[in-house]
């Protein structure tokens, strides 16, 4: 009797342990707020959610902020979502926490994905540009193709075309060579191969346009990260003016550019959590079984109690573990990337934008005329431009 009420009490003890660091572990979630307005709601996000998403909402409100054409927001944004990234990336306490059997991989501070970690580096590098710091702007370019390495198999690494053909164009704006850059542009081109430089151009024009990927989860235990492939009617863009035009084509391709992310440490992670959760609860089961019938005889009662502890306990450590996919995701990001220079005397000037679809047709709904003023020569004049606006 006496083993059989110190069986009983332990069992009762890990329960109570076990209830009380599961009401311990649920808190209240955020729930945005929503206005209509991306920047109030966002920055009201930054403030208000979680630490452990600052990130996320700073990468999704400067984005928004470039819409809205305020630049200084944005590299504000950008800048302390960097800052944070690098700090964190490979060496932050909570990432490694992450990386343990009973912590979820969301609970962790977002970082994310490389590509998602790229665009940041690529919109920070715009607004260097617009800024007129083509050092800097050139940095964040570089700093781009470096995140994008962060990929298992050598196939997928390093292959934006934009960022190593824009390091190339401002290295030839600071008078050095930019050849060995376009040849790594054009053999990384899938979709439309940029045009040779023209580093007198003056007008330098960034768009992008489509609805990016995003994350799902799946697998037994939702322990695998999948890629729900992004969407856009347009496949380029034609811009006019009275002088002329240029066409832009889809240099970058976001979608396939975070399907081809390769293996990530925590995806193997993720897979060893979803075993031990599988062989523990199937262990917890078969003692429980065993022990409920051992309980039913005089002379194994204590040996069916025991085993019953047993159950109990690796039940509790199968549910504890927490092998479900991060889908936090930067969900405002575009599907293409696009790209081109022109040359315009300063002033005012009317750029009419179409795009095309894949036949090459103009799409009405999408066509829009844009009034910019071009700077006094030599300074270049930086655009923007998204469908999303």
């Amino acid at each position: 009797m006496t083993a059989r009420r110190s069986i009983l009490s332990g069992v009762l003890l890990i329960l109570l342990a076990w209830g009380q660091w599961g009401c311990a572990s649920s808190g209240k979630s955020y729930r945005p707020r929503w206005t209509g307005d991306a920047v109030v709601d966002g920055l009201h996000a930054i403030t208000n959610a979680p630490p452990k998403d600052r990130v996320l909402w700073q990468m999704k409100t400067a984005r928004a902020a470039m819409f809205k054409g305020k630049k200084a927001l944005a590299a504000e944004l950008l800048d302390d979502a960097l800052v944070s990234i690098e700090g964190r990336f490979g060496t932050d306490k909570e990432a490694r926490k992450s990386r343990r059997l009973f912590q979820d991989e969301s609970e962790k501070f977002f970082i994310g994905e490389p590509y998602e970690r790229v665009m940041a580096y690529y919109y920070r590098g715009i607004l260097y540009w617009k800024e007129g710091d083509l050092g800097n702007a050139r940095a964040c370019f570089r700093s781009a193709q470096v995140h994008d390495s962060d990929s298992e198999q050598n196939e997928y690494r390093n292959d934006y075309v934009l960022m190593d053909y824009l390091d190339g164009l401002i290295s030839l704006k600071l008078n050095a060579s930019g050849d060995s850059n376009y040849k790594r542009a054009q053999a990384s081109a899938r979709l439309a191969i940029p045009p040779p430089y023209n580093r007198d151009d003056n007008v330098i024009i960034f768009a992008d346009y489509g609805k990016g990927p995003t994350k799902f989860a799946a697998g037994e235990y939702g322990e695998r990260l999948h890629i729900r492939a992004g969407h856009s009617n347009a496949r380029e863009i034609r811009i006019t003016t009275a002088e002329g035009g240029i066409h832009l084509g889809p240099y970058d391709d976001l979608s396939y550019q975070a399907s081809t992310r390769g293996g990530r440490v925590m995806d193997h992670i993720l897979a060893n959590q979803a075993v031990f959760k599988s062989t523990t609860d199937t262990a917890g089961d078969a003692a429980l079984l065993s022990g409920i019938i051992l309980t039913q005889g005089r002379n194994t009662q204590d040996v069916g109690l025991g085993l019953v502890a047993a159950g109990l306990v690796s039940k509790i450590f199968s549910a504890a573990a927490s092998p479900q996919a991060d889908t936090r995701d930067w969900d405002n990001l575009p599907d293409y990337l696009t790209f081109g220079t022109m040359s315009l005397p300063p002033g005012n000037h009317a750029l009419s934008i179409e795009y095309l679809d894949g036949s090459g047709n103009v799409i009405p709904s999408m066509t829009r005329t844009e009034h910019v003023v071009v700077n006094p020569l030599p300074s270049d004049t930086v655009l923007y431009f998204s469908d999303t606006k």
